[in-house]
């Protein structure tokens, strides 16, 4: 019986990430961008994450949601922050790209 060939695990989690951005670009629903933009902060709590969020730039989509009139989307734009072992998605290392 063949092997099944070894797939990269984080395949599907890139396109899972691609698909909340598109998500929250395309909708009109508020309540949908709340629950896309909260899913991505949860995301970014994960360092496996960084690379594929910065590929897919969520930090810019953060940033941008700072200057919303929904307080809720703004809460969640700051919503990742730094844990003790890990750097945060919105820290200076992660704003220089290092």
């Amino acid at each position: 019986m063949a092997q099944k060939p070894k797939l990269d695990p984080h395949v599907g989690r890139l396109g899972y990430l691609q698909a909340l951005v598109t998500e929250f670009q395309e909708t009109q629903s508020q309540d949908a961008k709340e629950q896309v933009l909260a899913n991505l902060a949860n995301f970014a709590y994960d360092p496996s994450n960084y690379e594929y969020l910065r590929q897919l730039q969520v930090l810019d989509l953060f940033l941008d949601s700072l200057s919303e009139e929904n307080e809720t989307l703004v809460e969640f734009a700051i919503a990742s922050p730094p844990r003790p072992k890990h750097r945060s998605f919105l820290s200076m290392e992660s704003l220089r790209g290092t």
